[in-house]
């Protein structure tokens, strides 16, 4: 790749440069002030591609936790005129330089992008995406996972429970991951799955599970709910219902393998999104599955649930140097 001498790689200078890395559009950009302030997101870790006074790329990444290491690279954007051509090599000096600077060479976060519910339907938003994909590839990140972002919104009706299932709140950290070992087991979520495909146990994948998520919602336990048979007291599910730094959420949700196929998920999504609904102020609901895990998508749109954007995971596998 012949470098362009036009093309300035950089780092933002502080926060009041949030207003040039702006000048492209993304569906995150309204969080962008919060998570500077919040320090999720440091000027350090948001990068611009400028030719003169104009942005033709932006980069950025995140974490959940200030004081950490990235999270999440989360922001990929190019100036949506530009030649095939000139956005390959633009996106891919961006990328390499950016890379080299923040991860100084340590592991590489996952990459997320949230993608209208219809990208593939609409050519001029495949051809770019799918340009940003080409991308991330020629630096050997490879797809994960497709997956659907959903949301409830207040006024749906929420399913009556029909008494096939009692719930009481998850008493401690165990008591949880009892459970959630058992249900990694024929997991049809991509990243459970890649999880296990790592040499991890399914007892070690949900700690992992819980340690680096559940474990970080300030939002009450109380609201964590456990699924038992009436009378015996068998688990049969949980559900896992919390706020992240932005919106209500359905954050887990899993079935018992011996309580598969009966119709249990939706009383047991129906009891989180309650728990939710009930709280003050609740203008939404959001949720997320995979484009593969059918009848999990099939329950959330039982429930109501809308299917308003898709999102995708790039990782890369083999370690490397961020900026050859």
């Amino acid at each position: 790749m012949t470098p362009d001498p036009a093309l300035v790689v950089r780092p933002l200078s502080g926060p009041q440069e949030l207003d040039l890395f702006d000048r492209l559009d993304y569906v995150l950009d309204h969080e962008l002030a919060d998570d500077l302030a919040t320090g999720r997101r440091r000027p350090e870790w948001m990068w611009v591609a400028l030719r003169g006074d104009r942005l033709v790329g932006r980069i950025s990444w995140w974490t959940g936790r200030p004081g950490t290491e990235p999270q999440a690279l989360d922001f990929f954007d190019l100036a949506p005129d530009l030649s095939p051509e000139e956005a390959a090599t633009t996106g891919l000096r961006l990328l390499r330089t950016a890379s080299a600077a923040v991860l100084r060479g340590g592991p590489r976060p996952e990459y997320g992008r949230f993608m209208p519910a219809d990208w593939r339907e609409v050519p001029e938003t495949r051809a770019y995406l799918e340009t940003l994909f080409g991308i991330l590839e020629s630096t050997g990140a490879r797809p994960l996972v497709e997956r659907l972002r959903l949301e409830w919104r207040p006024g749906t009706p929420v399913p009556e429970p029909t008494g096939r299932l009692a719930f009481r709140p998850v008493r401690d950290r165990e008591d949880l991951l009892a459970l959630m070992t058992p249900v990694m087991e024929g997991t049809l979520d991509a990243h459970g799955q890649a999880d296990l495909a790592s040499g991890l146990s399914s007892r070690e994948a949900a700690e992992l599970h819980y340690d680096e998520e559940l474990a970080h919602f300030t939002t009450p336990r109380e609201w964590w709910r456990i699924a038992e048979l009436p009378g015996t007291g068998e688990p049969v599910g949980f559900v896992v219902p919390a706020r992240n730094n932005y919106h209500p959420i359905i954050a887990y949700i899993g079935v018992l393998p011996a309580h598969r196929g009966r119709g249990h998920v939706d009383e047991i999504l129906a009891e989180g999104t309650q728990v939710l609904a009930a709280q003050d102020g609740v203008e939404r609901i959001r949720a997320a599955t995979d484009l593969g895990n059918v009848p999990m998508a099939k329950s959330f749109a039982r429930a109501g649930y809308v299917n308003f954007e898709r999102s995708v995971n790039f990782v890369w596998d083999a370690p490397g140097t961020q900026g050859d």
